[in-house]
């Protein structure tokens, strides 16, 4: 069966809303994250040993700021979307590589994480937006402390 053009256009909103995420993290785009990125709460598992709970999207946001705010740079590279369908949600899977640096460290200057994501998505009144977001950490590489 061909696919509607309306899953067609789904399906590429969804990979954009990937994408952004991505993209806004690395820009330091906090508030485009919260307001354009994902729904106001959130279930969220960073992958870094905290509890997987719901959180609201400003928590999030202002997490990776002052998480990443001592980087001179971070470079996510993401890919191998799955992207499942099922009326107003959608289920995503998707791998992605973030390299971090920082001039200043002694041991290092980058680290770099490798990792999937298992990825919520709803359709809303603005649009489709994230409502899930595990991270499975499975590599890292480099000057992990950065220091």
């Amino acid at each position: 069966m061909e696919p509607t053009l309306a899953a067609i256009a789904d399906r590429l909103a969804i990979s954009e809303l990937v994408t952004k995420l991505f993209v806004y993290t690395d820009q330091a785009r906090w508030d485009d994250l919260v307001n354009e990125v994902f729904t106001p709460e959130v279930f969220f598992d960073g992958g870094f040993g905290d509890p997987a709970a719901t959180v609201e999207a400003r928590t999030i946001a202002d997490g990776w700021k002052v998480g990443l705010a001592d980087l001179d740079s971070c470079h996510h590279q993401s890919g191998n979307q799955l992207i499942e369908i099922d009326g107003d949600t959608a289920a995503i899977h998707a791998d992605a590589i973030a390299v971090h640096s920082k001039e200043s460290a002694t041991k290092g200057k980058t680290r770099t994480f490798i990792g999937s994501y298992d990825i919520g998505a709803q359709r809303t009144d603005s649009g489709w937006r994230l409502d899930k977001f595990v991270y499975d950490l499975k590599i890292v590489d480099g000057n992990a402390d950065l220091t």
